[in-house]
């Protein structure tokens, strides 16, 4: 008879931490399905209540457990020092309480193996994990180690790495617990249909030879790149190409994006408003035709997209956010450029005109996306998600 194994998974902030955990719980469930499988498994996802993967975690059918966090600042990110001192006191106060939650939750839950992918929110249940006696494995994604995975990998048992020269940012202790296997992508991102997508995103069957330009920002959009994309719309339509755009949602104060590309769109004439979709969210369900219809994308060099790039063969104009932690977004897209699989345009050069030429060059050059293809595919790692559930699974057999 399959034993039960209890998987408490972590991470969050971002959905380039959910991403990897998702890709981790799929294998893992894929395994679980086989007819000689020795397991049957049981999944919690903790995290918090108001952070991006209470949704997704919920969407993929994993119960989810919000405990209070809070986010880590460096000085080297904040412009003025009460924008470091101020925010990281409050958010201080929410980690005590946030490690009483998470013991309650762990010791409820008992957990066989605690997974962890990162971000500020798997800080209190690794450590809470650790201190009842669960063994953790932690994964990185980026080729800088994140703030939380600095603190959280002194609690670990295993510490996964997507590259290799990560390992030298911990200290020498620490070192002998690290593998690498690569940043695992969640299966969804491979099931799209081109032809399916072109109808999903409003896309008339006439046009269906046109190249797709796809833009994304993350859950919050990229402001900077929503703005560049709407002061060239019309001359990025008339390419010609399509263009799927997923704008982000900003804080409930601020003027929304989606807003400000819609009436972009309404401003145009309608052959050429009719190649344009704008949307705040891509979700799990419709990812992989987002995919499947991108020759071309837009976007910030996070680890999840970047791995994404990669594990799909996708060309790529990488503008990294700055700052982020170790200027990780900028290190990820430099690997990508120097292996000439994207193209880097730093954030302080990325306007309107700017983008425009970039686009309107690659799109006139298929040798040379083909080229940055190739790039791409020979930087995959696709057997991360199996090196990761076997290591997952070795804990647990530990």
């Amino acid at each position: 008879m399959p034993r039960e194994i209890r998987f408490l998974i972590t991470g969050g902030g971002t959905g380039g931490h959910v991403g990897p955990a998702l890709a981790i719980v799929q294998k893992l469930r894929e395994r679980a399905a086989t007819p000689d499988s020795p397991f049957t498994p049981v999944f919690c996802y903790m995290g918090s209540a108001n952070g991006v993967e209470a949704g997704l975690a919920r969407e993929n059918g994993l119960p989810f457990v919000g405990v209070a966090t809070g986010k880590f600042r460096r000085w080297s990110n904040a412009r003025r020092f009460f924008e470091f001192l101020l925010p990281n006191l409050r958010d201080g106060l929410k980690q005590p309480l946030g490690l009483l939650e998470a013991l309650t939750a762990v010791r409820r839950f008992r957990p066989d193996v605690t997974v962890s992918t990162g971000g500020y929110v798997s800080v209190p249940p690794v450590i809470a994990s650790r201190l009842l006696g669960v063994p953790v494995l932690t994964h990185e994604q980026t080729v800088t180690i994140g703030l939380a995975n600095r603190i959280t990998a002194r609690f670990a048992t295993r510490i996964a790495l997507t590259f290799e020269g990560a390992a030298e940012e911990l200290p020498p202790s620490l070192r002998r617990r690290t593998f690498v296997t690569g940043n695992p992508v969640r299966e969804a991102i491979f099931q799209g249909d081109r032809t399916r997508a072109a109808r999903r995103f409003g896309f008339v069957p006439e046009e269906d030879d046109l190249p797709c330009l796809y833009v994304t920002g993350g859950a919050q959009g990229a402001a900077l790149i929503n703005r560049s994309v709407e002061s060239v719309l019309g001359d990025l339509l008339a390419l010609p190409c399509r263009i799927v755009h997923q704008c982000g949602k900003q804080p409930e104060d601020w003027e929304q994006d989606f807003d400000r590309l819609t009436r972009a769109a309404a401003a145009l004439t309608p052959a050429l408003a009719a190649r344009f979709h704008v949307t705040r969210f891509v979700g799990s369900e419709a990812i992989g035709d987002a995919y499947a219809l991108c020759d071309l994308l837009v976007g910030r060099s996070g680890a999840g997209t970047v791995t994404e790039v990669c594990a799909l063969g996708k060309p790529a104009i990488f503008v990294p956010k700055v700052p982020t932690g170790g200027d990780e977004q900028t290190r990820n897209a430099r690997r990508l450029a120097d292996a000439g699989a994207a193209l880097l345009l730093p954030q302080k050069e990325c306007d309107g005109p700017r983008l425009l030429r970039e686009i309107t060059s690659l799109a006139n050059d298929p040798t040379k996306r083909a080229a940055m293809r190739e790039a791409a595919l020979r930087l995959a790692r696709p057997d991360a998600a199996d090196a990761l559930a076997d290591a997952v699974l070795g804990l647990v057999r530990r």
